[in-house]
Protein backbone atom coordinates (compact mmCIF):
# COMPACT_ATOMS: atom_id res chain seq x y z
CA UNK A 1 0.00 0.00 0.00
CA UNK A 2 1.42 3.32 -1.24
CA UNK A 3 0.49 6.93 0.31
CA UNK A 4 1.90 9.68 -1.31
CA UNK A 5 1.98 12.50 1.08
CA UNK A 6 3.37 15.92 -0.06
CA UNK A 7 4.84 18.05 2.99
CA UNK A 8 4.13 21.31 1.42
CA UNK A 9 0.51 22.03 1.64
CA UNK A 10 0.36 20.20 4.78
CA UNK A 11 2.98 22.70 6.37
CA UNK A 12 0.96 25.65 4.90
CA UNK A 13 -2.00 24.69 6.56
CA UNK A 14 -0.44 24.62 9.88
CA UNK A 15 0.90 28.00 9.10
CA UNK A 16 -2.11 29.55 8.15
CA UNK A 17 -3.91 28.18 10.52
CA UNK A 18 -1.36 29.16 13.37
CA UNK A 19 -1.42 33.28 11.97
CA UNK A 20 -5.37 32.69 12.11
CA UNK A 21 -4.96 31.90 15.63
CA UNK A 22 -2.24 34.19 16.94
CA UNK A 23 -1.65 36.98 14.46
CA UNK A 24 1.21 38.42 16.96
CA UNK A 25 3.65 35.31 15.65
CA UNK A 26 3.06 36.76 11.72
CA UNK A 27 6.86 36.85 11.59
CA UNK A 28 8.26 33.89 13.57
CA UNK A 29 5.47 31.41 11.34
CA UNK A 30 6.43 32.83 8.30
CA UNK A 31 10.07 32.49 8.89
CA UNK A 32 9.74 28.81 10.24
CA UNK A 33 7.81 28.22 7.08
CA UNK A 34 9.92 29.17 4.65
CA UNK A 35 13.12 27.17 6.15
CA UNK A 36 11.26 24.26 6.67
CA UNK A 37 9.73 24.76 2.98
CA UNK A 38 13.59 25.37 1.78
CA UNK A 39 15.09 22.14 3.77
CA UNK A 40 12.70 20.31 1.82
CA UNK A 41 13.29 22.03 -1.25
CA UNK A 42 17.13 21.35 -0.94
CA UNK A 43 16.82 17.68 0.34
CA UNK A 44 14.04 16.38 -1.75
CA UNK A 45 11.46 15.44 0.85
CA UNK A 46 9.07 17.09 -1.23
CA UNK A 47 7.37 13.37 -1.28
CA UNK A 48 6.70 10.90 1.86
CA UNK A 49 5.72 7.20 0.72
CA UNK A 50 4.20 5.08 3.74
Amino acid sequence: MNLSLNLGPIVALVAGILILLVPRLLNYIVAIYLIVIGLIGLFGMGTLRI
